[in-house]
């Protein structure tokens, strides 16, 4: 693949091994991977879309309505907002199928960066006018929401957030800078965890509705990531104010709130990793077999064998660990440290099976614009996004140990 094409969409190549899925996933699964390639892959080729170059507002609303007509959008939503009620382990292999199938708009299907995954834990607390003009809006595929924690003192210490929001009459006034924040620059509106504290010594956190055309919110972006990516970027806060009515949930709970579902986030961030690893093997089985040196495909030779046995090896062993988890959570467990465990070991195989396929791919493996080397970028971010692997291991030594560290 030369560094100007974009790759068409792989079906799943796990077809014929035992599903282990309900039916209603399996058949989900058919259903969106056919809307995939037939809708969106002729979008991709049509906007000369690629994993990096990404694709403007405009596209991105028509995929979000094409998604949303055929059902798939709003499947993380709760049930009585139009959600498919999949468990736990369903989601993980709808999930990851979407991402195996090698589309740059696999993250847009779900509307994972700007959707219905934004909001869904968010329906319980919003009142019925955060329901008319936030929740629904996004639910329907008319707007964009991205979540706003981080700041430059402020990552995986969330609760050090100093963004403030003071209450001023029946209005509060942000100021703050919130960074690296996913979605933010085609974002119609944030949810910001800000702080409400009068006392500098004292945490207190709370989450608010912000729209984008209020005076005062700005969004900085431009910069790309470490995977050629510009989905990312800034929102700079300045005497932004919202109505009280803006306020989600109870004022202080801000933290508590936006970290509702971490455990179960933290599991749901695998398939997506696990599912482009498995491209990164598929890419690598097609190149040992079409790549010829000395006479014979590449593939016979045992040290690139060895390479392929390692990657199909560990990539199973994470996808097992991964089902395991959500079968846990399905069953009612809490599964903290499992659940750390499955986004360590699966960010940190996926990375090593796209380091093995740039191997095996040799040359072609290093020229920006194929698909491994885009790969191996991507899952190399993954260690560090949505909680790094060393916090992870934070999180597994504290549940393991217990008040043995109070």
């Amino acid at each position: 693949m030369d560094a100007t094409t974009t790759p068409a969409p792989q079906r799943s190549s796990t077809a014929a091994a035992p599903f282990e899925g309900s039916e209603a996933a399996r058949a989900f699964i058919a259903r969106v991977e056919a809307f995939i390639h037939d809708e969106l892959q002729p979008l991709v080729a049509e906007h000369g879309i690629s994993y990096e170059s990404g694709a403007p507002r405009p596209l991105l609303e028509e995929v979000w309505r094409r998604s949303r007509d055929q059902g798939f959008y709003g499947i993380t939503l709760p049930k009585n907002l139009g959600g498919a009620g999949f468990s736990v382990l369903d989601h993980c292999l709808i999930k990851e199928a979407i991402y195996a199938t090698g589309s740059p708009l696999a993250a847009h299907v779900l509307g994972e960066l700007s959707g219905p995954p934004r909001v869904g834990a968010l329906a319980k607390y919003a009142t019925p006018d955060q329901m008319a003009r936030f929740i629904l809006p996004v639910a329907r595929a008319e707007k964009a929401i991205c979540f706003a924690i981080t700041e430059p003192e402020a990552g995986s210490d969330a609760g050090a957030v100093q963004t403030r929001a003071e209450r001023v009459g029946d209005e509060f006034v942000l100021n703050g800078t919130k960074r690296f924040i996913s979605g933010s620059p085609f974002c119609d509106m944030a949810v910001v965890i800000a702080s409400t504290s009068d006392d500098p010594a004292r945490r207190e956190t709370t989450a608010f509705f912000v729209e984008r055309d209020r005076p005062g919110f700005r969004v900085e972006s431009g910069y790309k990531t470490l995977a050629g990516q510009s989905g990312t970027g800034n929102i700079i806060l300045t005497d932004c104010r919202i109505p009280a009515a803006n306020l989600i949930g109870e004022q202080g709970k801000g933290l508590a709130l936006a970290l509702g579902r971490i455990t179960v986030n933290r599991l749901l961030h695998c398939p997506a990793m696990l599912g482009l690893a498995r491209l990164a093997l598929q890419d690598s089985i097609a190149h040992a077999t079409r790549r010829r040196q000395f006479g014979q495909p590449i593939g016979a030779f045992q040290a690139v064998q060895h390479m392929l046995a390692d990657m199909a090896t560990e990539l199973a062993a994470a996808r097992a660990l991964m089902l395991s988890v959500a079968r846990i959570l399905d069953a009612g467990g809490e599964a903290r440290a499992d659940t750390s465990m499955a986004k360590l070991f699966c960010s940190e195989t996926a990375f090593r099976i796209a380091d093995r396929a740039v191997q095996v791919h040799g040359g072609e493996g290093i020229v920006q614009g194929s698909r491994v080397e885009f790969l191996f970028r991507l899952l190399r971010m993954y260690r560090v996004l949505t909680g790094t692997s060393e916090i992870q291991r934070n999180t597994i030594a504290r549940e393991l140990l217990g008040d043995a560290l109070r």
